[in-house]
């Protein structure tokens, strides 16, 4: 398995062949309909990111000694984002989670081109998935 670095490199260079923000947009779109959601019991308020400007769910299972994460989104770009973090981080040790940086956020312009309130909820899922590498390390 790819580390997370890699996988975040590998972005960063897919990013890079896409020519303008539609193209980009229409990417993270599409990873949003590969991403298989979360069935309606695991949409509860536990899961769900506050400070998103639509709902945004991450659910997170830690087995043989890994964070398995999937989420859910009512909308069609908020949920592309949460996918390229589910497939960046999911199917990693707690530990390489929270040595991995956000980087690359920043390389591909993803911020930038964010309303300020898509870019605080963009923030919000990336401070959850720490969160729950932080609450499974400390359950190891």
């Amino acid at each position: 398995m790819k580390s997370i670095k890699e996988k975040q490199d590998e972005l960063v260079e897919e990013f890079a062949f896409l020519e303008d923000w539609e193209q980009k947009y229409e990417y993270i779109i599409d990873l949003g309909k590969e991403l298989p959601g979360l069935p309606e019991e695991k949409k509860g308020d536990a899961n769900l990111i506050k400070g998103c400007q639509s709902k945004v769910w991450i659910d997170a299972e830690h087995r043989d000694g890994k964070l398995f994460f999937n989420a859910d989104s009512d909308g069609i770009l908020p949920k592309g984002i949460v996918a390229l973090l589910v497939n960046i981080y999911s199917g990693h040790p707690t530990q390489e989670i929270l040595d991995s940086d956000f980087d690359f956020i920043a390389k591909i312009g993803l911020q930038e081109f964010l309303s300020p309130s898509r870019a605080n909820g963009l923030m919000a899922m990336t401070k959850q998935i720490k969160f729950y590498a932080v609450a499974y390390q400390l359950k190891s």
